[in-house]
């Protein structure tokens, strides 16, 4: 049972690095950029989701232990991921799309530093105590044994994890957006000349990325309520390197990476040496990228030069 308890455990943390995880890939699969503001995006979603529970009267709610409706719950969902949608498109429209042209250096440094301004920014605004978050799901276990509890939380998450992953699926591989998103990540000049908006694409794959993101940022504020500036910075990391593990640009990969991302994590710390758990998941990452540079899923492409 203990082995079942780590499963779970890794189940819960594997969903957040997924989500946040697709939205790297997203951003990488249409624009061949890597956006390490993502991280930073997913911490202002938690904010906004923070801000909303607090302007519905969530939080009000859970500190004085009686249960959020769904509705409520609903509400900070959807607000902070359209929060961070729109916080994804500026970035895009004004850090990004200036720079297409530009040699992808140029990109990368100025990704970094978009991530230490909304960092600092952050903490500016919000200030860099921690926070506490609302308990937007009850704090029941639908299993609990002497050997291993299953909470209503850790099930909300990946349940919640699970459609958004599906809905992505089912709108890039079913919808005329997904097969424009598609036609842009293969070839951007030509779907161009065939009539295809691709700055809206470009727009609406950041938006789309955040969101999730911000998904991603709320959940894991319900699984370990206290939020900060700085919670991007590390869970960001993890999450892109789950992205490379993969295969970015592959949907796919980033759900696998950031499924094996978070059991490697969970292994290292049953085995006592927390410590250790950033070393063993970047000793992965090498190993993998040793053997398949692509990583998991991805596929080795030649580039034009």
């Amino acid at each position: 049972m203990e082995f079942l308890q780590q499963v779970a455990n890794a189940l819960t943390q594997g969903a957040i690095y997924a989500l946040i995880a697709l939205g790297y890939t997203l951003v990488y699969g249409v624009l061949r950029l890597i956006n390490f503001a993502h991280g930073d995006v997913y911490m202002l979603g938690a904010f906004f989701g923070l801000f909303i529970s607090r302007w519905t009267g969530a939080l009000t709610l859970s500190q004085n232990n009686k249960s959020v409706p769904l509705w409520m719950t609903a509400v900070v969902f959807v607000g902070a991921m359209i929060g961070s949608a729109l916080v994804g498109m500026v970035i895009e429209r004004f850090a990004y799309r200036p720079l297409r042209t530009a040699p992808r250096l140029t990109a990368l440094i100025t990704a970094i530093g978009v991530s230490l301004l909304l960092e600092y920014g952050g903490q500016m605004a919000f200030s860099p105590d921690p926070q506490p978050f609302a308990a937007l799901i009850a704090e029941r276990n639908i299993i609990d044994t002497p050997s291993f509890s299953l909470s209503l939380v850790q099930l909300f998450i990946v349940g919640a994890a699970l459609l958004l992953m599906l809905s992505l699926n089912f709108l890039i591989q079913k919808t005329k957006i997904g097969r424009a998103m598609r036609a842009v990540s293969i070839d951007r000049a030509a779907a161009q000349l065939m009539g295809i908006p691709t700055d809206r694409i470009i727009a609406f794959t950041f938006a789309l990325g955040s969101g999730l993101a911000a998904a991603a940022g709320v959940l894991n504020s319900i699984y370990q309520p206290s939020i900060d500036p700085l919670m991007g910075v590390q869970v960001g990391l993890r999450a892109f390197v789950a992205a490379v593990l993969g295969g970015i640009g592959n949907i796919y990969g980033a759900v696998l990476g950031g499924l094996l991302m978070a059991f490697a994590e969970t292994a290292t710390v049953a085995v006592g040496l927390s410590r250790y758990r950033d070393a063993v998941a970047f000793a992965i990452l090498i190993l993998v990228l040793l053997v398949r540079p692509a990583g998991i899923l991805g596929r080795n492409v030649a580039e034009k030069v």
